[in-house]
């Protein structure tokens, strides 16, 4: 089992890195998500569900704001686009989650609920029907041509903390407060494997294709591949782990320390730290890869979202070369 040093001074020097810094929200930025690519082209999306009540939409590669969700009346925790980019579901505080057009901003629908909704994400293409769960303990689907009428998945013994669809395997991830995550197949009113933590969750995360989840569990980052459910990744560190995301490439893992603030990059295969990274003012709550794996996006304590360069040194979007071939970012 590897062990990944966190001490900046007992790893090399990082390239020098440049990251991007979005403002706009007021208060903590506890999740964020990005986008597939849209149509076709190499243009994605970020969402980002902040406690202030109004997730933004983003440009994914430059983070310029081109959208804020307004009509949630507190906290939310939890923000997700569709496939085609065409609609979000949103989590919060208020007891319910919401459905949007993500094009103009307009609620479509608001989805009641008996507590606070923690998360929620699609599980279809047409965005016509979501899961739910929060602090009722409860998983529910709604379909949103009858969302009065939602489907009780199943009731856990303590508060769910996120919900995640695998669309391959189509599938419902589930962690609990409990330091549990349960896979359930809508189909059957059993889940279908049960993962142990040995410590409490505080973040989990699939790679863009869905096929590696990832968690962050007291010192602990574990990854299982969602088609059979082996662990991929078992790695001890000696710091209290906030957030833990594996790029589209399984070469990197990026990660969050609950006390230090810094952001670490560590190797896929060995654990080895391999870039330590100052720049937020408050623990990082949530961390994303774009669809490329060329971007990656932190959101933090302190209220904002940066974008940092997964090869740092390399132009990419916003990050170019300078005619004295030193890496600048353009306006």
């Amino acid at each position: 089992m590897p062990s990944a040093n966190s001490s900046p001074a007992a790893s090399a020097a990082p390239p020098q890195q440049i990251p991007l810094t979005c403002s706009g929200h007021t208060r903590p930025v506890v999740q964020l998500s990005f986008s597939n690519f849209i149509n076709g082209t190499k243009n994605y999306m970020l969402i980002s569900a902040c406690k202030d009540g109004k997730p933004i939409l983003r440009d994914g590669s430059t983070g310029d704001w081109l959208g804020t969700f307004l009509g949630h009346k507190g906290a939310v925790w939890s923000a997700v686009l569709n496939t085609d980019t065409t609609k979000a579901v949103t989590a919060s505080a208020d007891y319910t989650a919401k459905v949007w057009d993500a094009i103009n901003g307009t609620e479509l629908i608001s989805l009641p609920h008996e507590h606070i909704v923690k998360s929620a994400d699609f599980t279809n293409d047409e965005a016509t029907t979501i899961l739910t769960g929060g602090r009722d303990k409860t998983i529910r689907l709604f379909d949103l041509n009858h969302p009065q009428q939602p489907t009780l998945v199943s009731t856990r013994s303590s508060s769910i903390r996120n919900i995640k669809w695998s669309k391959p395997q189509q599938l419902a991830i589930v962690a609990t407060d409990d330091r549990e995550i349960t896979i359930h197949d809508l189909r059957s009113p059993s889940p279908a494997h049960q993962l142990q933590l040995s410590a409490p969750i505080t973040n989990m995360s699939l790679t863009h294709d869905h096929s590696l989840l990832s968690c962050a569990a007291g010192k602990s980052i574990v990854a299982w591949d969602t088609k059979g459910w082996r662990v991929a990744m078992d790695v001890k560190v000696d710091f209290d782990v906030s957030v833990a995301a594996v790029n589209p490439q399984r070469s990197r893992v990026v990660c969050g320390g609950r006390e230090d603030l810094l952001i670490r990059c560590l190797e896929f295969e060995s654990g080895k730290e391999v870039e330590v990274y100052k720049g937020h003012h408050g623990m990082v709550h949530d961390a994303c890869f774009s669809p490329d794996g060329e971007v990656y996006a932190t959101g933090s304590e302190d209220g904002t979202v940066r974008l940092w360069q997964s090869l740092p040194g390399v132009p990419y979007g916003l990050w170019q070369r300078k005619q004295d071939n030193s890496l600048c970012l353009s306006a």
